[in-house]
């Protein structure tokens, strides 16, 4: 498979979750596991351009494929992509355990949908827990990354 653009290689068991093959073997420890159970979206990555929980998917599964994980989002120069700047511009984060997977969700949909609307990056984020900051400050980074307007979105 590619991984952030690089071929790589490896031998693996065949229930060798695509998350362990990247955290274990590869050691991309950015891709976290929060749940073991697909409800908390921590382990967000990007498989040939869709978004999928890496604790879904056999790293066997990936063979061939292209795969982008949180470490490849920044620009090329190393600096904070649009995504990942908006979120610390705005808040999105506070323990960070989530933001890897935020940000990978985000990616995915601004890239089906460039200028979503607050209730369609809501329903969106569905499949992602945040245990710290109440989504609120998320949804305004995913505004701003997006280029819209921040205060436009209802206080909650």
């Amino acid at each position: 498979m590619t991984v952030n653009g690089n071929a790589v290689t490896g031998e693996v068991e065949g229930r060798t979750l695509l998350v362990e093959f990247l955290r274990e073997d590869l050691h991309l420890t950015g891709t976290h596991v929060g749940c073991d159970t697909s409800q908390c979206g921590a382990c967000v990555v990007h498989v040939d351009g869709l978004a999928v929980k890496a604790c879904t998917m056999f790293a066997a599964e990936a063979e061939g494929a292209d795969v982008a994980t949180i470490e490849g989002q920044a620009n090329a120069d190393g600096s904070l992509n649009v995504i990942q700047q908006a979120f610390q511009d705005h808040h999105g984060l506070q323990c960070g355990f989530c933001t890897p997977g935020m940000v990978m969700t985000a990616a995915a949909l601004l890239q089906e949908n460039p200028k979503p609307s607050e209730t369609e990056i809501r329903h969106h984020l569905e499949g992602n827990i945040c245990r710290c900051t109440g989504y609120h400050n998320i949804v305004k980074a995913i505004l701003a990354a997006s280029g819209q307007d921040v205060e436009t979105i209802a206080a909650e």
